[in-house]
Order: C-alpha cells, then structure tokens, then sequence
C-alpha cells in the first residue's frame, strides 16, 4: 500500500461529515506503520467502543482534482461493529483465511450520501482486528505435490485487493 498521510486518510472517508472525519482517532503509531505489507488499514477507535475504520487503495481510480495527489487514490469507510457476535466462527469476507488467529465480526457502514443519511446500510465479516494483510501474506501450506505456494500466496494478496474495494465500492455506490 502506498504511504498515507494524516491528511489524506482524514479527507477520504465517503461516508463521514467533515466533522466525524477530523474527530476520528487515528491508529496507535500512525507514524512507524510499515506500509509495505499492508494491503489498506484498518483500526478500530479506541475511544469509542464498537467504531472502526478502514482505508483502502482504489485500484484504477484516479483522482481528477489531484486533492490526493497523484496517482491511484483511497477510500475511507466508517464502520461500526454490530452489537451481536456471529453464534458460529464465521470466515472473513476479505481474506477469507480459514486459519484464523482471531475472531471475526459484522461491521456494518452507512453508504455515503444521501441513501447513508435516509439509513442504508451495507454489512461485511472482517477479521476483528483487520488482521487480513497479515493473513493473506502468509506462505499457504503445500495442497499437492507440485502446488506453486507462491503464486497462491499471491492470489490471496491480490484477492483481499478486490474484496476489499468491492466493499467500499458498494459503500459509495448510491443504491
């Protein structure tokens, strides 16, 4: 993932006021995060109980304003956990590892604009900890003789790319 700034995580969220955008708390080390293995951040507020946030690269979107700067620009979302755990360990939609270190929960997102402020809503299981990157960039066990770990860790990687967009995609997607 490319870099962020405070400033561009801040202006991306498509389903926050100015106002909830500039409140939010960023993650713990904002400033040492190691970028390069991350496929889009992902924290929860630590001030407010069931809120989180997640940032994700735009494949092929380009911002025409340039308020991004150049290049792919990021799509922020608002979450918020949904008050009831699933009754079964459910798979995370994003990474979809069946070798989960940690538990996985509905977060459900306003959609932006108008039909977020009328009360729709989109909904995802994601890892509860938006472990995903780290999930997908582990080496899969050997399936078969001659399995290629590599390409498959690979396709994990690019999967949880378009799992995730797809997700803030329908989020800003009017309905």
């Amino acid at each position: 993932m490319i870099p962020l700034t405070e400033k561009t995580v801040r202006a991306s969220f498509v389903n926050a006021s100015r106002k909830e955008a500039s409140d939010l708390t960023l993650p713990p080390g904002f400033a040492d995060i190691d970028w390069t293995d991350l496929e889009y951040l992902g924290w929860r507020d630590p001030k407010l109980a069931r809120r989180a946030y997640v940032v994700v690269p735009m494949p092929d979107a380009h911002d025409p304003t340039g308020a991004h700067g150049p290049g792919p620009t990021v799509a922020g979302v608002v979450l918020r956990q949904a008050e009831a755990s699933p009754r079964q360990r459910a798979q995370c939609t994003w990474c979809q590892d069946v070798r989960l270190p940690a538990d996985v929960l509905f977060y459900g997102a306003k959609r932006a604009g108008a039909a977020g402020r009328n009360g729709d809503t989109v909904g995802t299981l994601v890892c509860g900890g938006f472990e995903c990157s780290a999930n997908v960039h582990v080496t899969p066990p050997e399936a078969y003789l001659g399995f290629d770990v590599e390409a498959a860790r690979l396709e994990r990687i690019a999967s949880l790319r378009v799992r995730a967009a797809g997700f803030v995609e329908n989020v800003r997607r009017a309905s």
